[in-house]
């Protein structure tokens, strides 16, 4: 795997259904709440505010991980990452997951009120 320069490049790596489940999942988000933009950082999709991380995203082998770059709203939306492996900063989803919306508004408004 070589360096992305662009989230063009990041999914076109890809097996279609990782790249098909990433992008849906960043097109949801950035229809939600427009004043957030992409960029490959590490390597990998981060959605970010004026430089800041608000959620990241990374494909797998065999699952997706998702951050809101915050130990704090892992902590506050732990009951509802039950059904998943997580950890202190990261949750698994499965490269075909069927986008939970009200999951992933919540944890990117969380995370933007932390950095308000």
């Amino acid at each position: 795997m070589g360096k992305f320069g662009s989230l063009e490049e990041y999914l076109n790596s890809l097996h279609v259904e990782k790249a098909e489940t990433l992008e849906s999942i960043i097109e949801y988000i950035l229809s939600q709440f427009p004043q957030l933009d992409v960029k490959i950082s590490w390597n990998v999709p981060q959605i970010h505010r004026d430089g800041k991380y608000v959620f990241g995203l990374a494909a797998f082998k065999r699952h997706l991980t998702l951050n809101p770059w915050s130990p704090k709203v892992m902590a506050e939306f732990k009951p509802r990452l039950e059904d998943y492996v997580s950890g202190s900063t990261t949750f698994q989803v499965p490269v075909d997951w069927k986008i939970e919306k009200k999951l992933l508004k919540d944890l990117v408004r969380a995370r933007l009120k932390e950095l308000d």
